[in-house]
Order: C-alpha cells, then sequence, then structure tokens
C-alpha cells in the first residue's frame, strides 16, 4: 500500500471500473484494476492517493508520503495540515482452499447486492481472484472497504480507510 500527497495518473493502472462521489467540502474518486485499486481524496487544496499494487516498483517516487506492506496486520494514521485525516487498517490472512472459495463466493454475491466496484481476474489459474470496492459517503467524511482475493495463494488482502475533510479553525 502507497500513499501519495497529491494524484497519480491514471496511465499507471488496467482501470476496470470507477465510482466518484461529490461533496460541497470535498471530492473522491476510487479506481479499482486486477489486483488492487485507488483511492483519491481531494479536500481543498490537498490531495491523497491510496494505492494497493502488487507492482509498487511501477509507480512514482514524486508526491510519496509513505509505503506499507499488505502482509499481516497493519494499522496507520496521518493528519495532513487542518485539511485532511487519514486512517487505514490493513490484514491479511491465508486461508484454506475451501475457505478461500466460500470467501470468494460471498464477496461475488456482496459486490451484486451493493453498488460496489468488482473485478474478477486470474482465470488461469485453480481459483479465480477478486478485487472489490465499497465505500460510504458522509458528511465530512468517506469510509471505504476493500477486498483482493488472489486465488493464486488463497489470500484474502482487507483493507479499511477513513478520508476526513478538515475544517481551519476561524482566528
Amino acid at each position: 500500500m502507497l500513499l501519495y500527497r497529491g494524484p497519480i495518473h491514471p496511465e499507471f493502472f488496467s482501470i476496470a471500473g470507477r465510482r466518484q462521489a461529490s461533496h460541497p467540502d470535498f471530492e473522491f474518486e476510487s479506481w479499482i484494476f486486477p489486483g488492487g485499486h485507488v483511492l483519491r481524496f481531494e479536500h481543498a487544496t490537498t490531495t491523497l492517493c491510496e494505492v494497493v499494487t502488487d507492482n509498487p516498483h511501477e509507480l512514482p517516487d514524486r508526491g510519496l508520503v509513505t509505503t506499507l506492506p499488505c502482509g499481516g496486520e497493519r494499522d496507520y494514521e496521518e493528519t495532513f495540515g487542518d485539511r485532511i485525516t487519514y486512517v487505514t487498517s490493513i490484514q491479511t490472512e491465508t486461508l484454506s482452499e475451501h475457505l478461500y472459495l466460500g470467501t470468494y463466493q460471498e464477496m461475488v454475491d456482496h459486490g451484486n447486492d451493493q453498488d460496489c466496484l468488482v473485478s474478477s481476474w486470474g482465470h488461469d489459474g485453480p481459483h479465480p481472484s477478486l478485487s472489490l470496492v465499497e465505500f460510504q459517503r458522509y458528511s465530512d467524511q468517506i469510509h471505504v472497504q476493500t477486498y483482493h482475493l488472489r486465488g493464486d495463494a488463497l489470500t484474502v488482502l482487507r483493507t479499511q480507510s477513513i478520508l476526513q475533510a478538515g475544517v481551519a479553525e476561524e482566528d
């Protein structure tokens, strides 16, 4: 997982779907691609982009704030001035074949029931893979849940991120 302070160009990704949310105080956009996602949150003059990818070496260093490995469990929080608060939690789990296939089917069903971005991929292996992004918009923040299921490794990567627009204090 990479966090950028500034926009990242879509040419770096094979985007399979996009969703946007507008609010008077912020703009939000999510992109999904096989095995990863990009979240772009813009408030006032500050833009943050969260990127989950299995190929971080292809991405630019410009604007990179931090890089977090996705193995295991991680939490990260940072406030960017009085503009944006960013919080994320990352969990990765390797499952048995039976549990993986059950989880895969649950995510397919969830993606069909919700207003989610879903991309199935990796059908050349013995088990299918899937990426899913869903978000909820609130008055001053976005809550995002993502799931990336890798059939080749029987792993599930889940991220939960909150991006909150700050309010400058008045004198």
